[in-house]
C-alpha cells in the first residue's frame, strides 16, 4: 500500500501541468464538472476531465504563489479532496464520488481565493460515505482550538478527509476497500497528534498545558483474551509509542488500559465485559513485561459498550468479524508529564 505522502506525490505529479494563470475572480465563479461514467469512454472526454482536474491543481498554486502556505488546514484540505478525488477517478470509481471531492477541493478554494476568514471546518460524508471510526475523528476534533493545531492542521485536515475516503469505500466494497485507507487515516491522527505535542507556539507568560496523551490500540482475535491472541502488527502501535517517548525525552506519568469488546452477541452483557477485563489485563502484563512499572498502569473495562466500528450490513461471518476488529481492542493511553 502507498504512504498518504507517496499517493499525494503521485497525484501533483500526474496533474503536474497545472495551469497557473487563473484570475481570481474568474476562478471565483468556475465550477469544473466532470463526465458522467458512461462518457468516459474517449480519449476527449477523459482529456477534458483532466484539464479539469489540472485548473484546480493550478488554483491551489496560485494560492501558494500567493503567500498561503501549503501546511494550512484549508490548503490541505482542499488539497487532500482533490487527491482522492483524482485517486478514485483513475480507479475507475462509478459513483458520485469523485465529482462531490472535488466540489468539496473548489469550495475551499474559492473560499480562500475571496478572503473568508474563518473556514468552514466541518468534513461533510460526501457520496453519503459511512461514518467509521468516531475514535479517530474525535481525536482529530479535539486537536481543533488547541495552541498546537497550527503545526497539525495539515495532518488533521487531510486525516478528516481519508475517513470520508474510507467511508466511501465501505459502502461500495465493505471492509477489505475500506480497510487501507483507515490505516492512512490513522497515520494521520498519529502524526497530528505527535505535531501538535510538540509545537511550540504558546506565550511564554501562559502556563504550560499538559500533553495530550499517546494513544495506541492492542487489536484481538474473536472471542479471545491472551498473548498469543494479540494482532501482531497492532503491538507496533505501542512499540512506536514508546519509542517516541524517547524520542520527544517525554516523562511517562502513567498509563490508562481501557478494554472492550465487539458487539458480537451470544454469550450476553456480563461475558464481554469479563472479555474486556481479561483483555485489559493481558496488555498489562505485556506493558510490564516491556518495563513500565506496575504501580504506573492502571485499567478499565467497558465490555461492548463503545462502539467504534459497526460494520453494519457487512456479510458473511468471516468478514463481519474481521470488520469488528477495532471494536475487540484495548486502548492504551500514555499519560505524559507536564
Amino acid at each position: 500500500m502507498k504512504s498518504p505522502h507517496n499517493r499525494s506525490t503521485l497525484s501533483r505529479a500526474l496533474l503536474s501541468a497545472a495551469l497557473l494563470s487563473i484570475v481570481a475572480g474568474s476562478a471565483g465563479a468556475q465550477q469544473t464538472r466532470l463526465n458522467p461514467q458512461e462518457k468516459r469512454i474517449t480519449d476527449e472526454a477523459i482529456h477534458a476531465d483532466l484539464q479539469g482536474y489540472e485548473a484546480t491543481q493550478g488554483r491551489i498554486q496560485a494560492l501558494n504563489d500567493a503567500g498561503r502556505p501549503v501546511r494550512d488546514y484549508g490548503m490541505a484540505k482542499a488539497q487532500c479532496w482533490l487527491d482522492v478525488s483524482f485517486h478514485e477517478y483513475t480507479r475507475n470509481d462509478r459513483s458520485a464520488f469523485p465529482q462531490d471531492a472535488l466540489t468539496e477541493s473548489e469550495k475551499l478554494i474559492v473560499a480562500m481565493e475571496n478572503g473568508v476568514a474563518p473556514l468552514p471546518t466541518d468534513t461533510p460524508l460526501v457520496n453519503n460515505a459511512r461514518y467509521l471510526r468516531d475514535d479517530l475523528w474525535q481525536r482529530l476534533k479535539a486537536i481543533h482550538g488547541t495552541p498546537g493545531f497550527s503545526c497539525a492542521q495539515q495532518a488533521v485536515a487531510c486525516g478528516e478527509v481519508e475517513l470520508v475516503h474510507a467511508g466511501n469505500e465501505f459502502n461500495q466494497q465493505q471492509w477489505r476497500h475500506s480497510k487501507p485507507y483507515i490505516q492512512i487515516a490513522e497515520d494521520l491522527v498519529n502524526d497530528a497528534e505527535a505535531l501538535a505535542r510538540q509545537c511550540a507556539v504558546a506565550p511564554a507568560a501562559a502556563p504550560a498545558a499538559t500533553p495530550g496523551p499517546l494513544i495506541a490500540n492492542v487489536l484481538f482475535e474473536f472471542d479471545r483474551d491472551g498473548r498469543k491472541d494479540i494482532r501482531g502488527y497492532s503491538l507496533e502501535s505501542i512499540d512506536r509509542a514508546l519509542a517516541t517517548l524517547a524520542g520527544e525525552k517525554r516523562e511517562l506519568a502513567g498509563v490508562t488500559l481501557v478494554g472492550h469488546a465487539d458487539r458480537m452477541q451470544g454469550r450476553g452483557f456480563d461475558y464481554n465485559q469479563g472479555l474486556s477485563q481479561r483483555r485489559a489485563q493481558t496488555v498489562r502484563e505485556l506493558l510490564i513485561g516491556r518495563g513500565i512499572a506496575a504501580d504506573r498502569i492502571r485499567y478499565e473495562y467497558r465490555g461492548d459498550t463503545q462502539q467504534v466500528q459497526q460494520c453494519d450490513g457487512v456479510t458473511p461471518r468471516a468478514a463481519l468479524l474481521e470488520c469488528l476488529l477495532p471494536n475487540r481492542r484495548v486502548e492504551v493511553r500514555f499519560e505524559l508529564a507536564r
